[in-house]
């Protein structure tokens, strides 16, 4: 079956939304989800055969002027297909990132408790924090800014782009080639646990020219 992906406005998700989201499967619980409800725009799900596998909260805003994708919370089901509906989720994402800003460069942050939740970030570049790259300024100035739209900024390490807190929701997913994501890239998570607590703020770019692929329908 075909994967469906619907978003709609967060405002509009009633009390059975919630509930069926909640009882997916993921990392995220009813509180967490109706605060995510109130903090975001966007209400993204994916379903196959009619039932819940994913769904995301986001939103598209400008950030000192510059265009911005903010995932501000997904969670993907634990099934076979995990890694199509993650692929679908962003899509959408992008699609509607395209349809905001075209012709224009983005900006594209979450927060993450996993290596395996920047699967979602494979299609973006210059990834800030990255392994083997030294942030500068801009990079830094980047990661502050995001933590303060995340309101992580009180708990947040510019030196380390860590967050002491994921209370509000990072980027849930389990990947099904975990036994392939390099070391290196797993130190960057040393501080932080999806079970405990702790995120990693990431951002990173797409290209005007890339967003016209990568969000095409």
């Amino acid at each position: 079956m075909p994967i469906q992906v619907v978003t709609r406005d967060a405002a509009a998700l009633n009390d059975a939304d919630l509930d069926e989201m909640a009882s997916m499967g993921g990392a995220f619980d009813i509180g967490i989800l109706s605060k995510a409800k109130e903090d975001w725009v966007l209400s993204t799900v994916a379903r196959v055969d009619e039932k819940l596998h994913g769904f995301a909260f986001a939103t598209l805003e400008r950030i000192g002027g510059t265009p911005c994708v903010l995932v501000g919370l997904l969670s993907v089901k634990r099934s076979s297909r995990r890694d199509q509906v993650l692929k679908g989720v962003m899509h959408e994402a992008f699609h509607r990132a395209l349809m905001a800003f075209p012709d224009e460069d983005v900006v594209v942050g979450s927060r993450f408790a996993l290596p395996d939740g920047l699967e979602a970030f494979k299609q973006v570049d210059e990834l800030i924090p990255r392994p083997g790259h030294r942030a500068v300024g801009e990079e830094r100035a980047w990661g502050r800014r995001l933590a303060k739209r995340f309101g992580v900024d009180g708990q947040y390490d510019e030196q380390t782009f860590v967050a002491k807190s994921n209370a509000h929701g990072f980027l849930d997913h389990q990947s099904l080639k975990a036994d392939r994501i390099k070391p290196e890239l797993s130190a960057l998570f040393a501080t932080v646990s999806a079970k405990t607590s702790g995120s990693l703020v990431v951002h990173g770019w797409i290209m005007a020219e890339d967003l016209v692929k990568l969000g095409a329908h």
